[in-house]
């Protein structure tokens, strides 16, 4: 394709696990030379693909990955942690190269990966606009007419005169993303280190983000904020231990990817010899059931928890279930007990089933673990942390904020005027 700007041929990158790897520099030399000629690595053995991540001392962070990007598209990289994303935007940034395959990309590239990448902690500021431009091969009046821009977006002009080394987290990204942003990329790219800013300034950094990819530049994007990667980009691949699981248009391959991890995680279920518990009570299951035919949990949709319960000796009503709701961050957003709402009633011996109802409504966007606990005259007889995990994902969203709110609830509330 003519307007290619990014070919990313079946490219495999290896870590060695637990070791400094030792090797002579003619190895070094050889397998860069391999390399530049389109060969493999002379030091890898021969054979197939890769049908592991983990291969005796070596570890596959991907395996086998192809792509195009299109100028002027916005690609969005999702999956779980360790699924190979941050090593891909490495390899896309130039900081290390791939073990086998290709990467061809024309025009500057500019990248925003961890906090404080590409800074040298003795300079100011100032001086770091000025060595990052440089490195990016700008010339210094091009950086002069848009040094204003970058000091006034990062909003840290008090600070600019001073060395990095005494920055804050926050302080570096702010500075970090208004020099990625403004120095004139054909190819932006940014991971989730934007999650260290505060609200406002992840305001600003999607609206900026907006502006680049308007202008008909490149954006490569990582995100576990599936409401950012659905409000910015047209196009995403979901990321699977190495591998592409899945490469098309943004709605659907969140869609996808939200469900077959609800699906892996919402519900578990013990064998009545293997119920966790007490002598006296176990538990047998609990299940997140979605009111959606895909299985997802929504924002606006009620959740259902069911419970089943294995009661072997209780005969009277001294017995509560607690329902904990933390967030994965491991705030505690709310608990339910069951007494509260129903009242004190005789179980009967044998299996039980409750149910509870999350209102719709009430959880932000993101993930949740769900805890079971039983309560025995007023005190914790037995606790089951994170039982199941849910994610809860958004609709569509109207406005200018498209990143998630802050807060472990996000109640729907009356306003009046």
């Amino acid at each position: 394709m003519e307007n290619t700007i990014i070919k990313v041929e079946d490219v495999r990158k290896r870590y060695r696990l637990g070791v400094i790897d030792r090797t002579l520099i003619a190895d070094e030399v050889s397998a860069m030379m391999a390399r530049l000629r389109g060969r493999k690595d002379p030091r890898m053995a021969l054979g197939g693909p890769v049908e592991h991540q983990r291969m005796g001392d070596y570890f596959w962070s991907l395996r086998g990955v192809s792509f195009n990007v299109a100028q002027g598209e916005v690609l969005g990289l999702v999956g779980r942690n360790g699924a190979g994303k941050s090593t891909l935007l490495k390899l896309l940034s130039r900081i290390t190269l791939p073990t086998v395959g290709r990467i061809s990309m024309r025009g500057k590239v500019s990248s925003l990966l961890e906090v404080g990448t590409g800074f040298h902690p003795e300079l100011t500021g100032l001086e770091n606009i000025y060595l990052n431009g440089a490195i990016m091969g700008m010339r210094r009046q091009e950086i002069d007419r848009k040094l204003d821009e970058i000091v006034a977006f990062s909003g840290i002009e008090h600070h600019i005169g001073t060395p990095i080394k005494r920055y804050s987290s926050g302080m570096k990204v702010r500075l970090g993303f208004a020099v990625a942003a403004h120095l004139d990329p054909e190819i932006l790219i940014v991971d989730e280190v934007l999650a260290v800013g505060d609200a406002e300034f992840q305001r600003k950094c999607l609206g900026s983000m907006r502006t680049v990819a308007d202008s008909g530049r490149t954006i490569i994007f990582v995100s576990h904020s599936m409401v950012s990667v659905q409000s910015l980009c047209n196009r995403a691949i979901w990321l699977d231990k190495g591998l592409i699981r899945q490469d098309g248009a943004t709605g659907q391959v969140i869609r996808d990817y939200l469900t077959e991890y609800s699906a892996q995680t919402h519900e578990q279920e013990w064998s009545e010899d293997e119920a966790p518990g007490t002598d006296e009570v176990g538990l047998l299951s609990v299940k997140a059931i979605s009111e959606r035919e895909d299985g997802a949990f929504w924002i606006s949709d009620k959740i259902k928890i069911e419970i089943e319960v294995l009661n072997r000796t209780i005969t009277n009503d001294d017995l509560n279930v607690r329902l904990q709701v933390r967030t994965n961050n491991d705030v505690l957003a709310f608990v339910s007990d069951m007494v509260e709402t129903i009242g004190h009633a005789s179980w009967s011996l044998g299996r039980s089933k409750i149910t509870c109802v999350i209102p719709a409504d009430l959880l932000n966007d993101g993930g949740y673990r769900i805890g079971v606990a039983f309560l025995h005259q007023g005190r914790h007889w037995y606790t089951m942390e994170d039982a199941i995990t849910i994610e809860v994902q958004e609709g569509a969203r109207t406005g200018t904020w498209f990143h998630k709110w802050q807060g472990a609830l996000r109640p729907k509330v009356d306003w009046t005027r």
